[in-house]
């Protein structure tokens, strides 16, 4: 009998079989990805997949019946998917997967189009934790929708397809940046540099801003929008690039927006693959990276109302079906990176490869902002997962002084529901393009699968 703790690669375990699955499963999350780079456009997808799957609209007063299985699309950025099962949620609760579907960008400014050395530039706005010299000289696509006066949506994708134009951020050529060079990372990006070329060809006849009067022409005759319409758009640049396998192996999966859709979409096949009595919620949210603020975020009280909408369905207390409820925060964690070695402390961080991680504290420095999930809970998620011979490991988000993160978990824990963070190791997280093992993104997916049984 072994006493030790020891983690286990999941490739050194799996079998050809095991191997197939895997493979095939990230298949499906590359589509997933290359479709969604944004929270609506992840939405979009998501609802897609569930109506396929049998999964009506639902609408918040609507009578909830065993058996149903519902989606609420909240204004386009977020999704709650509900399967309403047949154990008794009183004593069972309901079991919660939570994920969130925005990630690091670049947004545009409500006036953002000017023109300057015969360029024509947009201005941007970072949103979330961004290292902005990662956003430089590197290929970026615009999506988004933009409102006008009269209501009408217009849909905005450049710089996907093989026929497109991309835009591009500027940087200084190295033989000009001894100034650049003796500054601080802070000190030598600046967030008002990060600006889009969108044009470099003047209209003929125009004095003044000819450039920009060109882009405009453009973008009327394509889109019918004028300048004022930026004040009421959602433009977002992300990188133009596709996930794609890294290694000759292909045991890796680089992507932008990993952070977090890589819990998401487990999360959804988890919710319609798995054969289960409970019920069970799950939800992709909007606005994590910037603290879950908002009628999109899991600050809003629309969880509640969504619990106690099937609270009143099956005829019990509210209370007691929160109070009875468990939840997994399906977050990425930071995966240890032997070349920022420094960073971790090996003992206790995920390693890619070794299965999902969960996280029993988050926060910074003395958990600060941390839900610290209970030894009861990890005890009895140990049992479900070791049940169904999932691999998983624990981590934490870097060294202990060095800095620390949230997620959402405390906001769900407020509700009076065990919650703990769940989620895949990450290279290089927040970056425009980010790594993670094919292997514990299919754990996740398993782990989840085993947590809504």
């Amino acid at each position: 009998m072994d006493l030790t703790y020891k983690r286990q690669n999941v490739y050194s375990v799996a079998d050809e079989a095991e191997k197939k699955r895997i493979f095939d499963y990230c298949e499906g999350y590359k589509k997933f990805l290359d479709n969604g780079k944004t929270e609506r456009e992840t939405v979009t997808e998501s609802v897609k997949i569930v109506e396929a799957a049998g999964y009506k609209k639902y609408t918040l007063g609507d009578k909830i019946n065993k058996g149903d299985k519902l989606y609420l699309n909240n204004r386009g950025k977020g999704l709650f998917i509900l399967r309403a099962g047949t154990a008794d949620v009183a004593k069972n609760g309901v079991r919660i997967l939570v994920a969130h579907v925005d990630s690091p960008r670049l947004d545009l400014k409500q006036v953002p189009l000017f023109e300057k050395a015969d360029i024509a530039f947009l201005k941007t706005h970072y949103y979330g934790g961004i290292k902005k010299y990662h956003w430089l000289t590197i290929p970026l696509a615009l999506h988004g929708v933009v409102v006008l006066k009269d209501g009408k949506k217009v849909d905005i994708v450049i710089g996907e397809s093989d026929e497109d134009p991309v835009f591009y951020i500027t940087d200084l050529l190295p033989h000009l940046s001894q100034e650049i060079n003796t500054k601080t990372i802070a000190e030598g990006f600046q967030a008002e540099n990060l600006n889009l070329i969108v044009g470099g060809m003047p209209v003929g006849g125009e004095d003044k801003d000819a450039v920009k009067k060109g882009v405009l022409n453009l973008l009327n005759e394509k889109y019918g929008i004028v300048e004022e319409d930026f004040l009421s758009a959602e433009l977002e640049a992300v990188p133009a690039v596709k996930a794609k396998d890294v290694g000759l192996d292909r045991a890796f999966l680089a992507s932008y927006g990993h952070d977090d859709r890589v819990c998401a979409y487990p999360e959804i096949t988890a919710t319609l693959q798995t054969e289960t009595e409970q019920t069970v919620l799950t939800i992709l949210a909007d606005k994590e990276e910037i603290g879950s603020e908002g009628n999109t975020g899991m600050q809003c009280i629309l969880i509640r109302d969504i619990l106690d909408e099937i609270a009143k369905s099956y005829g019990v207390n509210p209370a007691v079906l929160r109070a009875n409820s468990m939840c997994l925060s399906a977050d990425v964690t930071a995966g240890y990176d032997p070349a920022y070695a420094s960073a971790f402390e090996e003992m206790n961080v995920g390693f890619v490869g070794k299965g999902v991680a969960m996280n029993k504290f988050t926060g910074a420095r003395g958990k600060s902002g941390s839900n610290d999930a209970s030894a009861e809970f990890i005890g009895y998620l140990r049992g479900v997962l070791a049940k169904d011979n999932v691999i998983w490991q624990t981590g934490e988000l870097g060294r202990v002084d060095l800095g620390g993160g949230g997620t959402v978990a405390k906001f769900i824990a407020n509700n009076n529901i065990d919650t703990v963070d769940m989620g895949v190791p990450v290279l290089s997280m927040h970056s425009p393009y980010e790594l993670v093992s094919k292997a514990d993104v299919y754990s996740a997916h398993k782990a989840f699968s085993a947590f809504v049984k």
